[in-house]
């Protein structure tokens, strides 16, 4: 049987990190747990002016653009040595050729004015050697930069740690309200760590994309997927979808309103344009109904002549709505053959009511159950039927019992509860 593999999967850079039985590290590029992975629909099409322009991925959501000025043959996944502005790191192709001039001109970068750091070559095993080593310092590096910043008592939080490729520098993401005071701070962690040490700002969302995590939609965060910019998100975007304002469900795990909140919010502010104005309420023959429910997207409007109950309520269009308060503005009041529609279909507002009851299916299992028992009890017992004696004289089972005669129904039983057996016939 073959050996199991004891891989390493990296999904914060996208890569694995497999040693082989001599003790040689190999480290592949895998695209599938990347953070903010760009599928290449450009595969293949060749652009001169962009065909030595990488697109190189670090820790997390970081990527930058490099040139290739080393003459080497690199491709999209390999793993290359950079320049830094001290050292040189270490990160994965992601994107080539054609491409990347698209993803150039989605960050409005223009590459006449860019400065290109270049590509040094591709990554070796000394390389990669302390490119892990690295790696494997930043949990420990940032569990010990939180117990300082705490004792210091600086008001921010630390929420992850970047070490450069050649482990001579670390890049610290922090999360602070208010101006914070790095000179003491930046002393302690050189000379705890022996690095460069360098502070970078982040905002909650920033710092929700950079660590990850599944949503309540049981899908991987947006702005740990795709989300490059963000977008500030008002109450107003809930409130025009009808959603309702609860803070524990609006908000996301970076405890700011959810960015989903955006992306329907223009389809519902387009669609209000023709719902009407029915604060007041209709008036119909039968009284006064006010509006309980709004469906925005499918232009129905739901009533109630009971505005504290939801158990009679009825549906308008918006064109009954409109015609209605027309009418109601003329002084007349509309008919109950807007509402009644007991002879048409039934509409598709249904209730929910009893639906997450777990023991729902148990009355009818049980149902079932009594059934097939019911059944196979009847077919153990015999058949009770009446014999008619040959002269056409029907003889009850009570009237044989109260003459003592043994009883006319097969498998009966005689005065003393014994079964009788076989019945016989009263004599004529």
């Amino acid at each position: 049987m073959e050996e199991e593999k004891d891989i390493k999967y990296d999904c914060s850079r996208g890569c694995t990190e497999e040693r082989t039985p001599n003790g040689e590290l190999i480290c592949d590029y895998r695209e599938g747990c990347c953070k903010k992975s760009v599928f290449d629909w450009m595969k293949g099409i060749n652009d001169e002016d962009c065909k030595d322009l990488y697109e190189v991925r670090f820790k997390n959501t970081r990527k930058l653009f490099f040139r290739n000025d080393s003459g080497q043959l690199i491709r999209r996944g390999d793993i290359v040595v950079t320049e830094s502005s001290s050292g040189h790191d270490v990160g994965i192709v992601t994107l080539e050729g054609a491409e990347v001039g698209r993803q150039m001109m989605r960050y409005r970068i223009d590459p006449s004015t860019y400065e290109f750091r270049k590509i040094y070559r591709k990554a070796k095993i000394l390389d990669l050697e302390r490119w892990q080593e690295a790696i494997a310092k930043e949990h420990d590096t940032m569990i010990s930069s939180r117990q300082i910043a705490a004792e210091l008592g600086l008001n921010m939080k630390i929420g992850d740690v970047e070490y450069q490729g050649d482990g001579t520098k670390a890049i610290f993401y922090y999360i602070a309200d208010e101006r914070v005071d790095f000179r003491q701070l930046i002393k302690v962690f050189a000379e705890k760590f022996r690095i460069r040490i360098e502070m970078k700002q982040i905002g909650a969302r920033q710092e929700a994309g950079l660590i990850g995590g599944i949503g309540v939609c049981g899908r991987a965060l947006c702005c740990s997927q795709y989300m490059s910019e963000f977008q500030s998100i008002t109450t107003q975007a809930a409130r025009c979808q009808d959603l309702s304002l609860n803070p524990q469900k609006l908000a996301g795990q970076c405890s700011k309103l959810k960015c989903c909140i955006n992306y329907e919010s223009s389809t519902y502010v387009d669609a209000q344009k023709c719902i009407p104005n029915v604060r007041e309420g209709l008036e119909f023959e039968d009284g006064h109904a006010v509006i309980v429910k709004t469906d925005i997207l499918g232009g129905i409007l739901w009533f109630s002549f009971d505005p504290s109950s939801m158990t009679n309520i009825f549906p308008l269009s918006i064109c009954d709505v409109n015609d209605i308060l027309a009418l109601n503005h003329r002084g007349g009041k509309a008919k109950s053959s807007y509402y009644d529609n007991s002879g048409s279909e039934k509409t598709d507002f249904v209730t929910s009511v009893g639906d997450d009851s777990i023991s729902r299916f148990d009355e009818s299992k049980r149902r079932k159950r009594k059934g097939k028992s019911c059944n196979s009890r009847n077919k153990c017992q015999p058949q009770r039927q009446d014999r008619r004696p040959s002269n056409g004289q029907v003889h009850s089972r009570n009237n044989h019992r109260s003459k003592g005669s043994p009883a006319s129904v097969q498998g009966g039983r005689q005065p003393d509860g014994k079964p009788s057996g076989n019945a016989t016939h009263g004599g004529n």
